[in-house]
């Protein structure tokens, strides 16, 4: 068992926050290209493909006990849904606007490690995560009667990976990263090339198979390394801190979004979305310094062992 150090925790969920937003753009770039069922599948399969011979020949653990097993068949299933509906939420929504509106997760996630894991929730940490979620609302500017219901898709995917990280949380330190991401992406696999052979078998258009071009390829490789090196962050991440604390550092996907978005898609933020980019930014910042001091105080209260 490996103990919280909840700045360590921080920074791996910082990087998750940077690649993330990548992957997210590069299967904007495919939605309108490669069937869903398709991306999700390679996706998947990139993960397996790049982790188990580092599992097989690295000797890491990959071995699961009947209830590890069983939450990591779970927690497969919700990433597969997760992103699959994430993949279809980008088809119809600007990049910025997606990762936004799924920033109602830090709630979910909140509710759920106090009263699930019974993690201790400050006033100060619930404070950040209501203004950094003020913050998102400037950013979101919803308007479902242009975009119809495709806009909730989102705010099914911030619920969906809340139970995910908390599934994740259960089992990150009794397993190896690595090993747990290994395993998930064959279990992964398995699930969904049956799923494909159904959907080509009675046409449905979001499972049936294509051949990309060696353009698409590319991106569908990066896809998988992208999500691959996302999701390893995020594991890491749990393995040193609680959940509630994460929550709100997810705030800062948003601002690295807008940016993916302006260059590749040519989506400006208004500016009230621009505020609320700096709002968001603010209040993740916030949770960083609050941590980092915490973690001093806490140090500095340990009793110090005697001179030699």
């Amino acid at each position: 068992m490996i103990s919280d150090r909840p700045t360590i925790g921080i920074l791996l969920m910082l990087g998750f926050c940077i690649v993330a937003p990548m992957g997210d753009a590069v299967a904007k770039l495919l939605g309108s290209v490669v069937p869903i069922g398709q991306v999700v599948l390679v996706r998947f399969a990139v993960q397996a493909v790049l982790l188990v011979p580092l599992v097989w020949f690295g000797g890491r653990m990959w071995r699961m006990s009947g209830r590890v097993m069983w939450l990591t068949l779970l927690r497969t299933i919700l990433h597969i849904i997760g992103i699959a509906a994430m993949f279809l939420a980008l088809s119809y929504l600007p990049l910025a606007d997606a990762v936004a509106i799924v920033f109602v997760m830090p709630f979910f996630m909140l509710i759920l490690g106090k009263y699930v894991l019974n993690e201790e929730v400050g006033t100060r940490r619930l404070a950040a995560c209501v203004v950094g979620f003020i913050g998102t609302l400037l950013v979101i500017q919803p308007s479902f009667v242009s975009v119809g219901w495709p806009a909730l898709l989102p705010v099914f995917v911030a619920a969906n990976f809340s139970v995910f990280m908390l599934v994740t949380r259960q089992i990150a330190k009794q397993t190896d990263p690595i090993g747990l991401q290994a395993v998930s992406g064959v279990m992964a696999v398995l699930i969904i090339l049956p799923l494909l052979a159904l959907g080509s078998f009675w046409n449905v258009s979001a499972f049936t198979v294509v051949s990309p071009s060696s353009g698409q390829w590319a991106l569908l490789m990066g896809l998988g390394a992208l999500g691959t090196v996302a999701h390893l962050l995020m594991t890491w991440s749990l393995r040193f801190a609680p959940s509630a604390t994460l929550a709100p550092m997810q705030y800062l996907e948003i601002p690295f979004a807008t940016v993916l978005g302006l260059v590749i898609f040519d989506d400006l933020p208004n500016p009230l979305a621009g505020l609320g980019i700096a709002i968001t930014i603010a209040a993740g910042l916030y949770i960083i310094l609050r941590e980092r001091a915490t973690a001093r105080l806490l140090a500095a209260k340990l009793p110090q062992p005697a001179p030699a």
